[in-house]
């Protein structure tokens, strides 16, 4: 895999040569398609630079799948997915596109729609298998009735799951782990791991970072701004967005590679 300083260099020789095709492009499209258009070529050169593949239209895929059923999002009345980038991250299968969730709100005889969801979902295959289902929520997600503390119980996705002790008592205030295999809970969701869960949410300025293990893959999702952006039509913003998409990928990269890491 390149180094960001030498994908940077790679997508710098892209840029000047989509600048000078935009003339073109200008003649035929209307701005929002030159813009997806640029965008789209942008990050297919990051994603080939990464030994990785991007594609700007995208479905819901199984990890969105996954997480919905598991309560990981709020309701909503419309969703719309883009940027899906795939391949591998050393010898693990790894899938990320970024999902945007709206919910109806009426007012009158006026509609209108609110964001309740926008970030990236993330599925990363275990190295190792999962004999059971395991969550990892912020604290206060699951509350019992008149707000009296946190349920012991749930049930998700035809499956029940148990309130697991925090291995780590520093971290019991912001996270909360339901599983149907306390011991696989506690060897996976070790302080190592919160803290990268953690740093991911510092990495992008994000909030509400949640992980799922299930089925043989972990799922994560992370609610943040719009990311990989390229493609304003506007070469020093797009270098910026450039170097940005980079920082960002690579950064969640080896922060989610790790999380399959075993504690130390």
């Amino acid at each position: 895999m390149l180094s960001i300083a030498s994908a940077g260099e790679e997508i710098s020789l892209f840029l000047i040569f989509a600048k000078a095709m935009l003339g073109a492009v200008w003649a035929w499209r209307p701005r929002a398609e030159a813009v997806k258009a640029t965008k789209t070529g942008i990050n297919e050169a990051i994603a080939g630079t990464l030994g990785l593949t991007y594609t700007h239209d995208c479905a819901a895929g199984e990890g969105f799948r996954r997480a919905r059923e598991h309560e990981m999002f709020k309701s909503y009345s419309r969703a719309s997915f883009e940027d899906l980038w795939q391949g591998d991250l050393g010898e693990l299968a790894f899938s990320l596109h970024e999902a945007h969730l709206e919910r109806k709100q009426k007012s009158g005889k006026n509609t209108r729609y609110v964001t309740v969801f926008r970030g990236p979902i993330i599925t990363i295959a275990a190295a190792r298998h999962f004999h059971g289902v395991t969550l990892v929520e912020r604290s206060g997600k699951h509350q019992k009735m008149l707000w009296l503390g946190e349920k012991e119980q749930i049930e998700l996705d035809g499956v029940k799951l148990a309130r697991a002790d925090m291995v780590h008592p520093a971290f019991e205030d912001a996270f909360t782990i339901y599983t149907n295999d306390q011991v696989e809970a506690r060897w996976l969701v070790h302080p190592i791991y919160i803290e990268k869960l953690i740093a991911l949410e510092d990495a992008f300025n994000g909030r509400d970072v949640r992980a799922l293990f299930k089925d043989g893959e972990l799922t994560i999702v992370l609610s943040s701004q719009n990311m990989f952006e390229s493609g304003s039509i506007d070469a020093t913003r797009d270098r910026a967005n450039v170097g940005r998409s980079i920082d960002q990928f690579m950064a969640m990269a080896e922060l989610a590679t790790s999380l399959n890491e075993a504690p130390r």
